[in-house]
């Protein structure tokens, strides 16, 4: 499960309470699998694949109203122009990595083909950011049963974070990064409901990490945690996965959506000309049968009812990315790369000249 969580270290984001595992999967239905590879013969892998579902295994035949939007667009995301098209996610979420997003695009639908007798998931979404720096990706190790591992893994309750699934070889503000995630609840009126993210957390300079608005990332050199490399590479992303049980329609979930941009910024994103800052966002509050025998009746909340859920957000993504950052673990890779952890006391020393009660 990685080193900790944020709130372990007496940091806390935001104003609204979270879910019973500060997860994604508090939204109902929503399930989360991993499949992480490490290995160092017959070639160096440092990888893996995420797998979402929006309504766990009932995914295949009830979809979900969604949204998307794209803060910086060097980076792919499979299926959006349906998306964009119909308003609806018809599939589950994968996330891996650059060069393999192809092949877990195509195990999705391959999948469902064979384990639901032919009746497959159509134009699935599959998300990548690059983890060349600590992984072999000339190799291709991912195969389509790691796909199918991942997504047999899918379930509800805790997610394993950092170091996991599609996260396992990322790199996130020059430290150590990977899978976070984290949810809110948010009341209105007489209803609560549940929205959670999930990230794929691989991007950002150290001197613009921000932790709860202390600038973490210019306290902490690299005489304590050594830079990862001496050149960046010309490529860092991020994904972001957006649910909630609220009953929002196609352009609510793009808003929703445009949202993680705020919670990105927060921490010390910024959409760089080589980054690929793409994010989700899928509602379970209405269902939307695969064929039906007449009109389907779906609820939606008003325009005016949407700033709590956009202030959510925007809390929820940055403690997933955060969480990202302290689950994960000091990782050397591919050519003897070494990609080094936060440090943790570090982290607290600095947080403690801001805030004297930490």
């Amino acid at each position: 499960m990685g080193r900790a969580r944020l709130r372990d270290l007496g940091i806390t984001i935001g104003r609204f309470p979270t879910g019973r595992y500060n997860a994604i999967t508090d939204v109902p239905g929503v399930t989360v699998g991993h499949r992480t590879l490490i290995y160092d013969q017959p070639s160096v892998a440092r990888t893996g694949v995420t797998a979402i579902l929006p309504r766990g295994e009932s995914s295949r035949q009830d979809f979900c109203f969604a949204g998307w939007h794209s803060l910086n667009g060097c980076g792919e995301m499979t299926g959006l122009l349906w998306v964009d098209d119909s308003g609806m996610l018809m599939s589950p979420i994968g996330l891996t990595n650059t060069a393999q997003v192809g092949l877990v695009r195509d195990a999705i639908t391959q999948y469902a083909l064979e384990k639901y007798a032919g009746a497959g998931y159509w134009l699935p979404v599959a998300g990548e950011t690059w983890d060349g720096w600590l992984n072999d990706t000339s190799a291709y190790p991912i195969t389509k049963e790691d796909v199918y591992a991942a997504l047999d893994a899918a379930a509800s309750g805790p997610v394993a974070e950092g170091n996991v699934g599609g996260g396992t070889g990322m790199i996130c503000h020059d430290f150590k990064g990977g899978i976070g995630t984290s949810s809110r609840l948010v009341a209105l009126r007489e209803s609560t409901y549940v929205l959670g993210v999930l990230v794929q957390a691989n991007y950002g300079d150290r001197h613009l990490l921000r932790v709860d608005g202390v600038p973490v990332g210019r306290m902490i050199g690299p005489d304590v945690a050594p830079l990862p490399w001496t050149q960046p590479p010309l490529s860092s992303s991020i994904l972001v996965i957006i649910a909630t049980d609220a009953p929002l329609m196609p352009t609510q979930c793009r808003r929703l959506a445009q949202r993680a941009t705020v919670g990105l910024a927060r921490v010390g994103g910024y959409g760089d000309s080589f980054s690929g800052d793409i994010f989700l966002a899928f509602a379970t509050g209405s269902h939307l049968a695969r064929s039906g025998d007449g009109p389907q009746f779906v609820q939606v909340l008003s325009p005016g009812d949407m700033g709590p859920f956009f202030e959510a957000t925007a809390e929820a993504v940055e403690e997933s990315i955060l969480n990202a950052l302290v689950a994960a673990e000091t990782m050397t890779g591919y050519m003897g790369h070494t990609a080094y952890a936060l440090p943790l006391d570090e982290l607290r020393r600095v947080m403690a000249l801001y805030r004297p009660k930490l």
